[in-house]
């Protein structure tokens, strides 16, 4: 690999990045990173307290509280204190824990759960004084742009390389956003991001073949409390590699081995923010699938089907979903949560079955009758290299009826993506539901004050009196 002399080399991407968390204010956000971010906050609280009943919730909290120490942030859904960092790693491993968090599409990363439980637990802690409203919707939206722009940056494909970009870049993201809410200047941003790169990690193998670990939710919380400790240590002096990202073993070059854009890392840096692109989700489950479920939904509603309408259910995938059907008896016949929550045949099989597909779903892939598995037995792959790659790719379809029709459709925009978004309400909506799977329901009087907070989150005097309201004491 050829490297740059002294005399002519850049400066790292780090520092760019560094500079624009410094100069990031709500007040120079575009309009629409600020609705957007709002939204993510909502909707994240939202993952964070549906989370609180998920796998590893109750056993990740438990140590917490073996650990103890000061009482500086709470834990969603339980209402703990617990220093700063755990309370990150805790709140970060609850929002991804279902799945059910945001989704930039075409960086296929999440961006809410490592971004909100770093800052939400540094702005608890009192570090930074009294964090208002608009401190934290700016921590978010430039947290969230330095995943999106790892992720976007990345030449080489998710199953190629072996890297779960959602926490790798999460690292990152948790990071900026925690300094954000600390005030760190450039210098002291880049030995954070230093301090954080010597961290940093987040593999694909916990996802794959039969393996689907617990730790695909862990890995998430990883990021949280390690942004939340670089940040800190930064504050305190601590120096890191000042050149992680593009520096001779830098994680573009190591990890990577050069292969990236540089320039969607800096391109328009404080000019265009990338939460304004993320997508919500309406389903518990990898976002490469929704599409596929919304087109299940499609021709089961235009066409009245019902399972016993239904031979056979063809679904086109190119080379990047294809894994979500392999091994295809373990996919049609989830024997875990994770593996339903990363299964095409399965829940394209509970959509055609059922008319919706809920949270419970997921959690409880065995709670069904045989007919779901049967149904699921029919549920078949065929490769489409048409198909684009890199991005999550549209959705077709073809389900063969037991009279001999085909019926076919296509679906490019799943629902919560930019182009088919969902609406406040719909989020409120979503938020609701999440309360039901709460280890500690909110009543309903509750949930309306954190949808308004949320919604004008701007007008908040104190970011802990959002925090009081997802985490009240029990």
């Amino acid at each position: 690999m050829n490297q740059p002399t002294a005399s002519t080399k850049r400066p790292d991407a780090a520092f760019a990045l560094a500079a624009n968390v410094e100069r990031t204010r709500y007040e120079n956000l575009p309009a629409k990173a600020i609705e957007v971010t709002k939204q993510d906050i909502l909707d994240t609280l939202g993952c964070m307290i549906a989370g609180s009943t998920a796998e590893a919730a109750r056993e990740v909290v438990e140590l917490g509280r073996e650990f103890g120490g000061t009482p500086e942030a709470s834990i969603v859904g339980f209402g703990d204190r617990l220093p700063s960092h755990m309370a990150a790693f805790i709140n970060g491993t609850l929002g991804h824990a279902l799945d059910l968090d945001d989704c930039h599409d075409k960086g296929i990363t999440h961006v809410g759960p490592q971004t909100i439980a770093a800052a939400l637990a540094v702005a608890e802690s009192g570090r930074a004084g009294r964090v208002d409203g608009k401190t934290f919707i700016a921590a978010i939206a430039v947290g969230a742009d330095v995943i999106a722009r790892m992720a976007l940056a990345t030449k080489i494909p998710l199953q190629q390389s072996g890297w779960m970009f959602s926490p790798l870049y999460g690292y990152f993201g948790a990071t900026a956003a925690a300094s954000r809410i600390l005030g760190l200047n450039q210098e002291q941003i880049i030995n954070a991001f230093g301090i954080a790169y010597c961290q940093a990690a987040g593999n694909l193998q916990v996802n794959i073949d039969d393996e689907h670990a617990l730790t695909k939710r862990l890995q998430i919380g990883f990021g949280c409390k390690a942004g939340v400790m670089s940040s800190l240590l930064a504050c305190k002096g601590l120096t890191g590699a000042r050149n992680s990202m593009e520096g001779r073993w830098g994680l573009y070059n190591l990890i990577h081995r050069g292969e990236y854009y540089r320039e969607a890392l800096v391109d328009e840096l404080g000019q265009r923010y990338e939460i304004a692109n993320i997508s919500f989700k309406p389903y518990s489950c990898c976002r490469q699938i929704h599409a596929h479920i919304d087109a299940a939904l499609r021709l089961r509603q235009e066409h009245g089907l019902r399972p016993a309408d239904i031979r056979a259910v063809t679904i086109f995938v190119n080379t990047d979903p294809h894994w979500l059907c392999d091994p295809l008896p373990l996919r049609r016949r989830p024997p875990s949560v994770v593996v339903a929550q990363f299964s095409i045949p399965y829940s394209v099989a509970v959509a055609l079955h059922n008319g919706k597909v809920v949270i419970e779903d997921f959690n409880k892939p065995a709670r069904h009758p045989e007919s779901v598995y049967q149904l699921a037995d029919r549920v078949t792959p065929r490769h489409d290299a048409s198909l684009p790659t890199r991005i999550i790719p549209p959705a077709r379809m073809e389900i063969l009826t037991a009279d001999g029709r085909r019926l076919t459709t296509e679906v490019v925009d799943a629902k919560g993506h930019p182009n088919n978004p969902l609406s406040w309400n719909e989020l409120a909506e979503k938020f609701r539901d999440c309360n039901l799977h709460s280890v500690h329901p909110l009543d309903s009087s509750a949930i309306t004050r954190v949808v308004d907070t949320c919604r004008h989150l701007e007008d908040l005097d104190d970011i802990g009196k959002l925090a009081a309201l997802v985490a009240p004491a029990h």
